[in-house]
């Protein structure tokens, strides 16, 4: 048995080298609810058109003898029509990525849900549903909408 360690070749674990390195960074983290933020809004729209086309043409689709808190039901088919015009701009803005639309379709997800809630007694759980998908769009466009995506997900010094 030997007295004396055998020397080392090379050490196992290399030194940091500097700033000359690329770091990553955690930049796009909420890009996805942005993106969803987008996708929900073009699907809110969608949905709202249907469902306005429905309430204009009294369809049977809705609840008899709903009692509205303001107007009737041809009124909101109406409204929801003209709603998913904006619902479909503010998510092409969206996608778009285009900062200052973020605040409109925040707006317009905000007089969505409260629609959905006036409207509840038509069709009540569906308008529960697409309230709480306007809360996910607004909260997606409020928490992660102002990041800028970068392209690669690598930020150089």
């Amino acid at each position: 048995m030997s007295t004396t360690d055998p020397p080392r070749a090379r050490p196992t674990v290399s030194q940091y080298q500097g700033d000359d390195s690329p770091t990553y960074a955690d930049q796009d983290t909420g890009y996805g609810w942005v993106v969803f933020a987008g996708t929900m809004l073009a699907i809110l729209a969608t949905v709202n058109f249907i469902e306005g086309v429905a309430a204009v043409s009294n369809s049977t689709f809705f609840v008899a003898n709903a009692k509205f808190v303001i107007s009737g039901l041809n009124t909101w088919g109406w409204v929801l029509i003209v709603l998913s015009v904006f619902q479909i701009a503010a998510a092409f803005g969206v996608w778009a990525q285009i900062k200052s639309i973020r605040w409109f379709g925040v707006a317009i997800a905000s007089v969505n849900a409260i629609i959905q809630l006036i409207a509840m007694p038509a069709y009540p759980f569906w308008s529960l549903t697409m309230f709480t998908l306007d809360i996910l769009v607004i909260y997606g466009l409020v928490a992660h909408g102002a990041r800028a995506r970068s392209g690669a997900g690598l930020r150089e010094r």
